[in-house]
């Protein structure tokens, strides 16, 4: 794990392990209350692309600074300075569910830091349904106590996945909580609730981002039982963009774990056609 210091003295932390010397930079955005640990499953599966994936602030092994900035932008912002900490002038990016939000908006800012966007169950606009399902569950402590109970119970906390096996389930829980003497507790900041519940009223709307890539290689991937990503959405993405690289993933809601065969098969596509060498595929 790397740490580099933001603009506003929060600490960040980046997931960056080199698998062979000047392999190729693919950021890897993550997901609302997650971690940049999710992208570990790709690293075996992706030889010779640098997979960097940041610990958002407030989340995993960054800093805890506050609902007032933890927002789209000034993740954004983290972004491009985690860039410029590093050295990179441009790369593609990864970005599953909020991760992609913040790569759309990083396009709409600043287009020439990225030169592709691979979208894991997210567009530039979120179904209704799937929205309303954020706040029963963002900053809530669960009721399990142990990590057996809540790998018993995650089929039931996780509607449209199925045929998950449960080592996937075991190591889903053991990255995004922590055991402590008063049972199993979320790993992020419990303020990330008061800042998803003031932007409550206000959809996002992100399609001049995803409007911003044109020119650049650009998939989507959609859990085929998503309530974030439907197909009404995926459709209007693909008729401005009608070389839109396009996969849906079936038993899995929102969001695909990637190391699907339809996942990977499209993050390959995309890889290829930003021009990123990927051995073995």
């Amino acid at each position: 794990m790397r740490y580099f210091t933001a603009s506003d003295g929060v600490r960040i932390a980046v997931r960056d392990e080199e698998r062979a010397p000047g392999g190729a930079p693919l950021i890897c955005l993550h997901g609302l209350t997650r971690n940049g640990g999710d992208f570990d499953v790709l690293r075996p599966l992706l030889p010779g692309i640098r997979i960097i994936a940041m610990d958002s602030r407030g989340r995993g092994g960054s800093d805890h600074s506050g609902a007032a900035s933890y927002t789209v932008a000034r993740e954004a912002q983290d972004v491009l300075e985690m860039m410029d900490h590093l050295g990179i002038s441009a790369a593609p990016f990864l970005g599953a569910s909020r991760g992609g939000m913040v790569a759309m908006a990083i396009a709409a800012r600043a287009p020439d830091r990225i030169t592709g966007l691979c979208l894991n169950d997210i567009g530039p606009e979120m179904e209704p349904e799937g929205r309303a399902r954020i706040p029963t569950y963002i900053g809530v402590q669960p009721a399990e106590r142990t990590i057996a109970e809540r790998v018993a119970a995650m089929p039931a906390h996780n509607p449209g996945f199925a045929n998950v096996p449960e080592a996937r389930w075991q190591a889903e829980v053991e990255r995004h909580f922590v055991v402590t003497p008063d049972g199993l507790r979320i790993a992020y900041d419990p303020a990330l609730r008061d800042a998803f519940m003031a932007t409550i009223e206000r959809a996002p709307n992100l399609w001049h981002g995803y409007d911003a890539l044109a020119g650049k290689p650009v998939a989507v991937i959609r859990g085929a039982n998503s309530l974030i990503l439907s197909p009404r959405i995926v459709a209007e993405m693909s008729r401005r963009r009608p070389d839109l690289i396009t996969a849906e993933v079936p038993d899995r809601g929102h969001m695909p774990f990637l190391d699907e065969a339809e996942s990977l098969a499209a993050i390959r596509a995309f890889l290829g056609a930003t021009g990123l060498l990927c051995s073995g595929t």
